[in-house]
Parts: C-alpha cells; structure tokens; sequence
C-alpha cells in the first residue's frame, strides 16, 4: 500500500453544471502533495456523461407538487431527481484496484455531505485498512458530525494543502511501524501537530482550529493531470477553472466565505502565480473556457488590469472565453477595466446586485450598489458585454413582494435575471439567524435552493413561482433579442391547446404558452406527451408580475431599443 488517492464524489441533485465541477480543489493538494514526494491520483466521479434518475428522497417529498411532472417549455424548472456520477461501490472497486495507504474525500457542499459519506464507507468495506481522510467546508464546520461515521479516520479542517501534505509525510512514515505491529494510527501526539486536524481518541475527540493558508503563493499550481479533459471539454477546447483569491472582505449574512462568516480572511495571489499557471496549462492544451471561482475577481483594480492585460498576451491569437460565475461586485468595474476584461476574453459580465430593496440589503448587511450597477450596465452596452444581475430571494424575512419588484426592475434594465433563492450556508451568520429562529431545515441534504429550503416570509410556493416568473422574464428577453417585438397577450383555448400538442419546436410552444400566461396569468408547461397542464403556482403573484410587464418599457440584453406588451 503507498500513495493516495483523492476523490471527488457522487452527486445527488436535480441537475449539474459541468464547468463548475472541475475538481481544483483537489488539483491543488496533488500538487502540494507531489511536493512533498507524495504520489497522488484523483478519481472524478462526476466525470461521466451518465446520470441515473432516482424517486425524490422522502425530505423532499413537499417538492412533487412543484416539480413532479416534466415541462419542455424553454422556462422550465426541474422534475427528475438524479445520481450524478460513479455508484459508490464503483469507487470503491477502483479505490481497491489502486492500493492507496490514504484516500482523501472531498466534502465541499453540506447539501451533499451524505454522497460523501456514502463514498466513505463504500471504500472502508472494499479497502478496511485504507486512511479516509476527509476535508472541505463541510467536515470544516461540522468536524464532530463527520467522525460520527466510522469510515472517516481524520478530518481536515480550512484549507487542505498543507494539512493533508503532513498528514500523509506522517502516515507514509508510521507505515512500516504498522507493518511490525505497532497500532493502527500513529500517537495522539504527533497528530495534534498536523494543522487542522481532527479525530477520534480515547476519551472523545480532538478538533483543532482550522487551517488557513496565509500566503497563497507558497501553494504550488493545481497538477490538472488527473483531470479528465475531455470530459470537461466545450467545442472541443478545455475548459479550466482559476481561483486567484480566497475569502471575502464583506460582511454579507448569507454567504459563508464573507468577513462575518468562519471562513478565512480575504487574501490574494500574485498576477505573476496565477499568470504561470494559466500559461502552463495553455502550454499543454487547447483552452476555450476559463472561470474565476474568486468571490472577488476585480476587488483590486491595478491587480485586476495585470491580470487581464497577462491572458491578453497568453491567448493572443487564440480566442479564449473567460467568466467570473460567483459574481462581479459592480462598483468595482469601469470603463477602462471592462474593456480589458473584454480584451481577455470576456463576454458576459455575471454582477452581483442582491436586491434593489434598502431594507433587505440593510438585512443582509450587503451595500446598495444599485447606481454603480447601472452605471456597469451602460457601460456595457457601449462595449458590447453582455450582464446577468443575480438577486437572491427567499430569506429569512424576506417577502416575495420584494423578490417579485427586484425581477420588475431588472425586466427594464438591459440584463438577464439571475435569481438564487436563498438556503442557509452553514457558517453564516444567516445560518445561526435561521438556527436561533428555529427554521432550519431539518436535514442536511435540504440546505440547497433547489429543495426550497424556507418556508417563512416568502412560502414555498411562493418561491417557486417567483423562479418561474423569472424564467419567463428571461424569455421574454430572448424574444426582443431574437425577433424585436414581444408575444401578445392570448386567451388561452383548448382548440389551440389541442393544436400545439403535436407541435415539437420547443421555442414556438413557449411563445404560446407566454402568450396565454399574459393574457390570464396562469403559468402552463407541456409534457414530452404534449398535454399541456397549469402548474402549481400563486396566483396573486402572477397576476402583480403580468401587471408590471404590460405597458411597461421591457429590454432585453443584446438590442438597444425598448419594447411594450399591448
């Protein structure tokens, strides 16, 4: 038995971005880890193109109504419940194939924590006397819970690069010493140095505080030569991700990595690192796709115009497509950054806006950034960027009244809206507010905003319907990009009904179902059977959504003018 294996697990959920999924995390500490001569091996398990459809588990049983039946209009949500990648035991055949003396797990997302733990205990009964090592924002905030199952020896809490590389120099050594007999794990005491560290003694457990890394530059580059490529690929060009920055200056409740969260203080790396490791990658592959999982790419203005202006040069002559998917903080953006940001690659500008309500913002200790925003946007028609402006809706306290006026502004405004509908990330401080409120979810797995996870100021249907809404909102903005004009109002009829049935082309079956949605404010989908049914939505919120869209000045993202529904 020698080296280690890391793994990324299974998910559970009702769908997957690819692109966000490329396992960096662990990329990064295979590179700490072959520092330390160490070899290392991660196996994906997401990176598959099958997924298997599974019945809702029982905690998610108050979605059927919302979900449960398919809809092929182009503003649907979900209805299928699904295992994303590997069987547990498939891992664990694989893990066995290897004879790894340590397998670490990653455990990023509380929602899916049980898919990690499943993993975990698939690879203890194929492999017994394998190290399980588990880390991750999970098991960092909830260290005790994660020792509860048996198959986890350690847990790595905060930042696993340096951690896990001494953990494993200490076991690597310990190894022969068992061989000879010695006991399973090496003494408590040497333990209590790795950094981070928590486990199982005795007389109850030890947990250490976690393991921040102070200097981001002593991290050497993520090794992506485990990274399946291919299947991470777009048109046939790689797809990377880049994190340049860890942590959050701001004091937002909702956000777990913010200044008033657990998580460590906002810190960045050199331009020159993050350069040479896009610039070694680029060296290797073909690149088509770069995203920033940084909380705040464009924080620091000089570093970001270094930045932008080094993958300028990289990819000159190569076009290359870059995004920043956590969200751009709009006061941070100018003219002149924006147009350097275009220059690199970007093309759409993902703005991070909250809500246009002072009173929510006030709630979620969030600044107005409502004039900057806009100003972001003017300046990015003038350039040609494209924007989508996320709002969060849902919270505790929060009303759909003021979820619903935030999608009425941004119908007027020349951007996509982007809403997430708020769960409680543990390790903030809405998170404690939710506990102290007694309105948290009762299981882990329902601490995503696909489970609809609070029913308190804004109600489950009500979150819904205002996803739904926002949807719609979305297309009716593709159809004043696409065709100038927008779908008329339309009685809704079952002759006409009982004609689209048969019809198979998805665009022209949503422009006829807006179109009756417009006229009677009943939201319809159509199943892949072309029965057409209302789906479950509140009805007062509709009719307030169709009465600010009709008359009202409506804008899309890519034309200029302004267009009403009469």
């Amino acid at each position: 038995m020698s080296g280690v294996i890391l793994i990324q697990p299974p998910v559970r959920e009702f769908y997957l971005t690819r692109k966000r999924t490329v396992p960096y995390g662990l990329a990064s500490i295979a590179a700490s880890l072959h520092q330390h001569g160490i070899r290392a091996e991660i196996i994906d398990a997401l990176a598959r193109n099958k997924s298997k459809p599974l019945p809702f588990p029982p905690e998610f049983n108050h979605l059927s109504p919302y979900y449960g039946r398919s809809d092929i209009s182009l503003f649907s949500l979900f209805h299928q419940f699904r295992h994303f990648g590997y069987s547990h035991g498939h891992l664990a055949s694989m893990v066995r194939e290897r004879r790894p003396l340590v397998v670490g797990i990653s455990s990023l997302f509380t929602a899916y924590q049980d898919q990690a733990m499943a993993t975990a205990e698939a690879v203890r009964q194929f492999c017994p006397d394998v190290y399980i090592v588990m880390g991750g924002h999970h098991p960092t905030l909830f260290p005790d819970e994660t020792l509860a199952c048996t198959a986890v020896d350690f847990v790595l809490r905060g930042e696993g690069e340096v951690s896990m590389s001494k953990l494993c120099v200490l076991l690597s050594a310990y190894a022969n010493k068992r061989e000879q007999g010695a006991g399973r794990f090496p003494p408590d005491a040497d333990l209590k140095k790795i950094p981070g560290i928590a486990f199982r003694q005795a007389k109850g457990g030890f947990v250490s505080a976690p393991s921040w890394t102070a200097d981001l530059d002593h991290i050497p580059p993520p090794d992506m030569g485990n990274v399946d490529q291919a299947y991470y690929a777009r048109n046939k060009k790689a797809t990377i991700t880049v994190v340049a920055s860890r942590g959050c200056p701001f004091p937002c409740t909702y956000c777990s990595v913010s200044a008033s969260s657990s998580h460590g203080r906002f810190r960045q790396r050199s331009v020159r690192d993050v350069l040479a490791e896009i610039r070694a990658q680029a060296d290797q592959r073909e690149i088509g796709f770069i995203d920033f999982e940084d909380e705040n790419l464009t924080l620091q203005r000089d570093w970001a115009m270094a930045l932008f202006s080094g993958i300028r040069e990289i990819f000159r002559g190569r076009p290359v497509e870059l995004r920043a998917m956590n969200g751009l903080f709009p006061p941070s953006l100018d003219t002149d950054l924006m147009a350097a940001m275009k220059a690199a690659g970007f093309k759409t500008l993902n703005l991070s806006l909250g809500s246009f309500s002072k009173e929510q913002l006030t709630r979620y200790r969030r600044p107005d950034v409502t004039r900057a925003h806009d100003r972001v946007l003017d300046m990015a028609e003038g350039l040609g960027l494209e924007t989508v402006s996320y709002i969060i809706g849902a919270g505790p306290g929060q009303t759909a009244a003021v979820t619903l006026s935030d999608l009425l502004m941004l119908a007027r405004r020349r951007t996509l809206a982007g809403l997430s509908i708020f769960y409680p990330a543990p390790g903030s401080a809405d998170y404690e507010v939710c506990k102290q409120e007694g309105i948290l979810p009762e299981t882990f797995s329902l601490m995503r905003s696909t489970a609809l996870p609070l029913d308190h100021a804004t109600t489950r249907l009500e979150a819904v319907t205002l996803l739904r809404l926002s949807r719609i909102l979305n297309f009716l903005k593709h159809w004043i990009d696409s065709y100038g004009s927008l779908p008329a109002p339309e009685a809704f009829s079952q002759e006409k009904a009982d004609q689209l049935s048969g019809e198979t082309d998805r665009e022209m079956i949503s422009n006829t179902l807006v179109r009756w949605f417009l006229a009677g404010g009943v939201i319809r989908g159509m199943d892949a059977d072309g029965n057409i049914y209302p789906h479950t939505t509140d009805a007062n919120l509709c009719r307030q959504f169709v009465k600010g869209v009709i008359g009202a000045p409506l804008r899309g993202v890519r034309r200029p003018e302004t267009v009403i529904i009469e």
